[in-house]
């Protein structure tokens, strides 16, 4: 096997585990900073992931929408459902699911976070438990951070840039939900 054909797999066998240790309901607590000013925003919600094997039908239909030349063309791939509200409020915000799909350095979404148009990002892992995407469209950038603290717990930060600057700064801290 040569070099690239062991990363290419080592990246997928590390985001089919990453994707699997996921699995299940979190509570999430997200703070969003509004850069330069300081506008802090905090927001719960209820997040599901759930873990889409090979072949699966939700894998298929995002490879058909990012026009991949084959149906198995996904190795692994998540469905991540959740309903957030205004930590201070209490007021409904925001509702909806997306689907991720994985393919060699690439993760494919159905939608990004501001578009309802499908999306890419590359991923690398900083080690097994952290996950490290970037994204770009409309002229914005999308960091992201999400790290497995033991089962219980992950970290997630965003951060987003417009023409070189950051814009706005998402920090998280996620519980798994017992059951």
């Amino acid at each position: 096997m040569t070099s690239i054909n062991l990363a290419q797999s080592t990246q997928e066998s590390l985001i089919a585990d990453f994707f699997q240790k996921s699995q299940g309901q979190w509570h999430s607590d997200r703070r969003y900073y509004t850069l330069p000013e300081g506008k802090t925003l905090e927001m719960v919600s209820l997040i599901t992931v759930r873990f889409l094997e090979p072949g699966s039908p939700e894998l298929i239909e995002l490879a058909k929408l990012h026009q991949l030349p084959e149906q198995n063309a996904l190795t692994c791939g998540s469905e991540v459902s959740w309903e957030s509200s205004d930590s201070v409020s209490g007021k409904k915000k925001s509702a909806g699911s997306t689907l991720f799909g994985a393919r060699e350095n690439i993760l494919y979404r159905d939608l990004g976070f501001l578009t309802q148009d499908p999306v890419q990002a590359t991923f690398y892992f900083a080690n097994p438990q952290t996950l490290c995407l970037k994204t770009e469209y409309n002229g914005s950038v999308f960091e992201e951070e999400l790290k497995l603290i033991g089962d219980r717990y992950r970290t997630r930060q965003t951060i987003i840039s417009r023409a070189g600057e950051q814009q706005t700064i998402g920090q998280y801290l996620e519980k798994r939900i017992e059951e």
